[in-house]
């Protein structure tokens, strides 16, 4: 049992689009991530997906609607729901999802993370 510095942790990502653990919880790994640029469309069918943005601001397209977030904000994207995160400049992010959820969701492809590093 440690405390985490979050910002530490992040700073040690170089990555984009490449999420790192650094806790778990009650089946549930909390990550952090660097985002730039577009992700694709996708869905995650059996798990939610938490965002809170720690530095820069992040877009969730939704099919519906655009919802855009801050530092110190979060957002909750819904089992089954299609979105696509874009960050126009870096973005620094937190994502609580359970341990297993594959980061592009119901896609596979060069961005699929199926077993990320614990930092």
């Amino acid at each position: 049992m440690q405390k985490i510095d979050v910002r530490e942790k992040l700073a040690s990502v170089s990555e984009y689009w490449s999420p790192k653990v650094i806790a778990e919880l009650n089946g549930q790994h909390v990550k952090v991530a660097k985002l730039l640029g577009e992700f694709q469309w996708h869905f995650h069918e059996q798990e939610d997906e938490l965002f809170w943005v720690i530095e820069g601001c992040l877009e969730i397209h939704l099919r519906d609607k655009v919802v855009e977030l801050h530092p110190g904000e979060i957002f909750v994207v819904p089992r089954g729901m299609e979105h696509k995160p874009i960050a126009n400049s870096e973005c620094q992010v937190v994502l609580f999802e359970p341990a297993g959820t594959q980061n592009t969701g119901n896609l596979v492809n060069e961005r699929t993370v199926t077993n990320p590093e614990v930092i």
